[in-house]
C-alpha cells in the first residue's frame, strides 16, 4: 500500500461553499490530524465549525489500511462506504485506532447545522498471488494496477473509456459534464456531480494509474485536465484494463450523448 490520500471539498458542510479544497498524501507510518485547530493546537485538516473539537482526530497509514481515532469526548464520526448499499462505521468518542476496512471512504462530523465530511482514498490495496496460494509463501506477487470493478471509479474509468471501444476511430474523451450525462441514469449515480468525477478521474491517475502531470493556471489547465484524460484511456486500453464487456456496467443509451454529437466541453 503506497498510502492514503485525503481531500477535503471546498465547501466544508455537505452542499455548502466554503474555503479552498485541501488535499493531503500520507505514506506508511503517517499521521494527519483534523479539527477546528488553533495557534496551540495545529491541525493539518482544518474544519472550520464551531461544533467541531479544536483536535477532534487523526488519521493513522500502516502498511495495509489506515486507521482512525477519535478524539472527541462525546461526538461519534460516521466512515461511510458511498459506493456500498449505505454500508458504514461508527467511531464512538475516544476510538482510538479504529481500522476502516473501505477503499474510498467518506468521514462526516456531525454539527449543529450540517455535517462536515471529507473523501478518504485508500489506493493499492494488496490481493494475493493465486499461483501462490499453493505454493511457497517467500515472496508475494502485487498487481501493477489494483482496479475495483465494483467501485464507483472503475464506472468513470469504463464511461472514459466507451467511445473508443465502440468505435476504433480516434474519438475525443468524454469531458466531465458529458460522463456526468452518461452515468445519471445509473442507480448509484443519482446524485454524481461533475467535482465528484473530476476527484475519481485525479485519484485514478496519480493513485491507481500513477501518471504524472506538471501543474498548470490559467489557460493550460484545462488543457492539462484534457491529457490526464486522454493518458488514462491510452494506459488501460493498452494493458486491456477495460474491456467491451465492461460497457456492460454502464446504463443503457437514451440516444446520442454529447460526446457522440461531437460537442466540446
Amino acid at each position: 500500500m503506497s498510502g492514503v490520500v485525503i481531500h477535503l471539498p471546498a465547501g466544508r458542510g455537505e452542499g455548502e461553499p466554503g474555503g479552498d479544497p485541501v488535499t493531503l498524501r500520507l505514506g506508511p507510518g503517517e499521521v494527519a490530524r483534523f479539527g477546528r485547530g488553533s495557534a496551540s493546537t495545529p491541525v493539518e485538516l482544518r474544519l472550520d465549525d464551531e461544533a467541531i473539537s479544536r483536535l477532534a482526530g487523526e488519521i493513522r497509514v500502516t502498511d495495509d489500511h489506515w486507521q482512525l481515532s477519535n478524539l472527541s469526548p462525546t461526538q461519534s464520526y460516521l466512515v461511510e462506504n458511498p459506493e456500498g448499499a449505505g454500508e458504514y462505521l461508527r467511531v464512538p468518542p475516544r476510538r482510538a485506532g479504529a481500522p476502516i476496512p473501505f477503499e474510498f471512504s467518506r468521514v462526516v462530523l456531525p454539527t449543529r447545522n450540517t455535517s462536515v465530511s471529507f473523501q478518504v482514498f485508500a489506493p493499492d490495496h494488496v490481493y494475493l498471488d493465486p499461483d501462490g496460494l499453493h505454493g511457497q509463501w517467500g515472496s508475494r506477487t502485487v498487481t501493477a494496477y489494483s482496479l475495483d470493478e465494483t467501485a464507483l471509479y472503475f464506472l468513470i474509468l469504463v464511461a472514459l473509456c466507451e467511445p473508443r471501444l465502440r468505435d476504433e476511430s480516434p474519438v475525443a474523451v468524454p469531458t466531465t459534464p458529458q460522463i456526468v450525462d452518461r452515468l445519471k441514469g445509473h442507480p448509484a449515480c443519482g446524485r454524481l456531480t461533475a467535482r465528484a468525477v473530476s476527484s475519481h478521474i485525479d485519484y485514478l491517475a496519480d493513485e491507481k494509474m500513477r501518471i504524472s502531470a506538471p501543474a498548470e493556471t490559467g489557460p493550460r489547465r484545462e488543457a492539462r485536465r484534457n491529457g490526464k484524460r486522454e493518458a488514462i484511456v491510452g494506459l488501460v486500453l493498452r494493458f486491456g484494463l477495460v474491456r467491451e464487456d465492461h460497457l456492460a456496467l454502464l446504463p443503457p443509451r437514451t440516444g446520442a450523448t454529447g460526446q457522440e454529437r461531437g460537442t466540446a466541453g
